[in-house]
């Protein structure tokens, strides 16, 4: 049994000063408050939060931070970045992923991110064919989790077409395909979890994937009790594609095809009409927003007010990791939402502390993200003596965090009742930003070559 003396901890019904965690295996066992720190116990000072759910991530895509912005002012958007994107994807091999995705865990460790929800689709071989092992490049970024002390939700995609008309995969695409929904499902079934490591299932988007082959999908995910992800409706374009292929909006579509429901979680949902939140809301499914991406890909802003109010749970992502800092995504929910309304205070402080932590982690399959016995031992300590925080007091320290901390206030991260950042610095590796950087330059490198 390992005990854990908070100096200040979030619990559901607030904030408590001197807070004891118990914790046996991977599990609290006991949360209770104590003024004095019993012998033995290990402190945590400032202020101790359930550890933070990255719901959405392509971790390769963590090579373009800053390679993708226009060099001089002018037209470009989504699609043009999409261009630098797939060059990218055709190109990594495995080993260089791996270097990519290790270094991009250890990034958001220290951020205070204990699980991921990867969505991964770079299945085979650069051109196409399969590696030896089917799954290479999936046990490849479970391994890279692993040795970076993250939890990993593989949502693996499944990717059969290039666009709604059927049309083959082509260039880049060609890795990301599986002959058939039968054939992915039979090369996912291969892959067995364990205590850190979680498969689900990911569509791709309706663009990549008919609507036979979306039921199939859904029907995995559902008889594996396993989460379900899909991008939906994060361009104008894929609504208009949707719209004259089949004459319903993706959000129907996927209704259609039974891919909705509490399992599931749609990605960015920006570009919806009222009858896909009633949809949405109605059924369950869970939204993951990504703001910081969604803004720099000149995505728009989705409807996030409307659909908690329709009943969708909200959680966030860092996506293609043009920032990693959760606390950023949280507050950048509500700040764009002030931008669109000319209103404030659309969502409280709890709220979107809660998309942080609890409503991820529930996405992602993980029983984490609340400090309360049974659930898993994921925390970490902010501290409050940053100049972010100065003049906080405990009224106000709530809407401080949300609106002012940032990925660099994190202090100490455990995992599973284990300590894996200490004083800022990962357990594994002093050398964190080194590691990225040489990692980020062998990924260019291979796509430049």
């Amino acid at each position: 049994m390992t005990t854990w003396h908070a100096e200040l901890a979030w619990l559901q019904d607030g904030l408590h000063d001197g807070v004891l965690i118990e914790c046996e295996g991977e599990k609290i066992t006991g949360v209770t408050t104590q003024p004095e720190v019993p012998e033995g116990a290990r402190r945590l000072t400032g202020l101790v939060l359930p550890g933070l759910a990255n719901v959405h991530s392509h971790a390769f895509q963590r090579a373009l931070r800053g390679r993708s912005e226009p060099k001089q002012p002018g037209r470009t958007d989504f699609w043009s970045w999409r261009g630098q994107m797939y060059r990218l994807a055709g190109t990594l091999e495995s080993d260089v992923l791996f270097d990519l995705a290790r270094a991009t865990y250890v990034e958001m460790l220290l951020a205070g991110i204990t699980a991921v929800g990867e969505f991964h689709y770079l299945h085979h071989a650069p051109g196409g064919d399969p590696y030896e092992e089917p799954n290479e490049t999936g046990l490849v970024l479970a391994r890279a989790a692993q040795e970076a002390g993250l939890r990993l939700t593989l949502l693996d995609t499944c990717y059969l077409q290039g666009g709604l008309e059927g049309r083959p995969l082509e260039g880049a695409q060609r890795r990301f395909g599986d002959a058939s929904a039968a054939a992915w499902a039979a090369r996912v079934g291969a892959l067995s979890e364990t205590e850190t490591f979680k498969v689900g299932a990911a569509i791709h988007s309706v663009r990549a994937v008919d609507e036979r082959s979306m039921a199939a999908v859904a029907s995995w995910a559902r008889e594996r009790d396993a989460p379900l992800h899909v991008h939906v409706s994060e361009q104008p374009a894929e609504n208009r594609d949707c719209l004259a292929a089949t004459g319903l909006t993706p959000v129907a579509l996927l209704d259609r095809a039974g891919a909705l429901g509490p399992r599931t979680t749609a990605i960015h949902a920006t570009h919806l009409e009222r009858a896909d939140i009633e949809l949405l809301g109605s059924s369950g499914t869970a939204v993951c927003l990504c703001p910081t991406t969604e803004r720099d890909l000149a995505d728009g802003v989705g409807p996030a007010v409307a659909l908690a109010g329709a009943g969708s749970p909200l959680c966030l992502g860092s996506d293609s990791h043009a920032v990693i800092d959760l606390f950023e995504e949280a507050r950048a929910v509500e700040l764009d939402q002030r931008l669109l309304s000319g209103r404030r205070g659309h969502h409280s402080p709890e709220a979107l502390l809660g998309a942080m932590t609890g409503a991820g982690m529930a996405s992602l399959g993980w029983d984490a993200g609340r400090l309360e016995p049974g659930r898993l031992a994921d925390f970490l300590a902010l501290d409050l003596g940053s100049i972010r925080l100065a003049g906080w007091s405990k009224e106000d320290l709530l809407r401080q965090v949300v609106y002012a901390a940032t990925a660099a206030d994190v202090t100490d991260v455990v995992v599973g009742g284990r300590q894996l950042v200490r004083r800022r610095r990962h357990f594994a590796s002093d050398q964190a930003a080194r590691r990225l950087h040489e990692a980020i330059h062998r990924a260019l490198g291979s796509a430049e070559a």
